[in-house]
């Protein structure tokens, strides 16, 4: 098995790619540093050099180190680059690999989006919580899309997980009565782990899963359920 995992550079990415090499899977890792994955061009150019692609994680996003802005302040530069680093990168990737899945009647897409994609996005930017819910809504149209040609979407929306300087600078700016009041939001009252995403992917991309598509599970410790 073939995996292609995007933004494997820290976090994440990075123990996604662990646990599919760790089962078995021949698994490249692909980071903005080295292709752009909002240009369809160079995507493509790079899957193609890769070859056969069974399981493709879409996990390259994230916030491009934004902070809120208020809506009226709000530049188009600053919607289309989060656009861009989250959602054209899904729709560049998965479209880029999905005409060999179709052709080997096989092939596994997971999407990783986030828990702001469904509900509100706690850094308060609106364009990423947007994308999020987007790439939501693209995993269950591609599923319908796809489930013919034997290919399964689906997601993954993660809660709060410490798994970058980004993310651990969030947390330390709460304080301590933020970060409990943050906990107190979380049924196991516990921040997540990249790992913990990780098993996830691991689920969608395995066997087991075969029969599931169009899914996007919330892997959260609860926080969803607040």
């Amino acid at each position: 098995m073939t995996a292609v995992v995007t933004g494997t550079g820290q976090g994440i990415g990075s123990a996604i790619a662990a646990a599919l090499g760790d089962a078995g899977a021949t698994v490249h890792g692909v980071d903005r540093d080295t292709v752009d994955l909002s240009v369809r061009a160079e995507v493509e150019a790079f899957m193609a050099g890769i070859g056969r692609v069974d399981v493709l994680v879409n996990n390259a996003g994230g916030v491009v180190g934004q902070t809120h802005t208020p809506l009226e302040e709000l530049t188009d530069e600053a919607w289309d680059a989060v656009y861009d680093a989250n959602l054209r990168t899904t729709l560049n990737c998965t479209r880029a690999v999905v005409g060999g899945m179709k052709e080997r009647r096989f092939g596994r897409v997971v999407v990783i989006s986030s828990g702001a994609g469904r509900s509100v996005s706690l850094t308060g930017i609106q364009a990423y919580a947007s994308a999020k819910a987007a790439q939501i809504g693209l995993t269950r149209q591609l599923a319908h899309e796809l489930g013919p040609h034997g290919i399964t979407v689906n997601g993954v929306a993660p809660g709060f997980v410490l798994s970058n300087p980004t993310t651990q600078a969030q947390w330390e700016s709460y304080g301590e009565a933020g970060q409990q009041a943050l906990l107190d939001k979380i049924a196991v009252r516990a921040t997540g782990t990249p790992a913990d995403i990780a098993r996830g992917v691991l689920f969608f991309a395995s066997p087991a899963a075969g029969w599931v598509s169009g899914q996007t599970l919330s892997i959260d410790g609860g926080h969803s359920l607040f």
